[in-house]
């Protein structure tokens, strides 16, 4: 269960590390989200389920044979997020280059890009 929950807790950062969690600062360097209704995370509604198979491999460095999992989800997560959101906008000529990407950002670059229809 421990496991079960560092998996999804690091996927659900990921997620947001994809596409809420900006943190800004104004031309001083100071925070301009400091509230989270300015640094948004992801809640329940923007989690998809999630399913965790698990393959066991105790760790030969240690008595117990333990590892830590907390961070395992983080980065694979945010990188297929953007990937997916990339090849869904691909007619577009959408790439991404930095993340968080906000909805109002896909926005401008499907309208800056190049509409290519796509061949049946």
């Amino acid at each position: 269960m421990i496991v079960e929950g560092q998996i999804h807790g690091g996927i659900a950062h990921g997620i947001g590390n994809a596409m809420f969690e900006w943190m800004g600062y104004d031309a001083a360097g100071q925070p301009i989200t400091t509230t989270f209704a300015d640094y948004l995370l992801p809640t329940a509604t923007e989690v998809p389920r999630i399913e965790t198979l698990y393959k066991e491999t105790p760790s030969p460095r240690n008595p117990l044979g333990v590892k830590g999992v907390g961070e395992l989800g983080v980065i694979p997560a945010a990188a297929a997020l953007i990937s997916a959101i990339e090849d869904a906008l691909s007619p577009f000529n959408v790439h991404i280059a930095q993340m968080p990407i906000m909805p109002h950002e896909l926005v401008a670059m499907i309208e800056r890009g190049e509409h290519q229809p796509q061949s049946l």
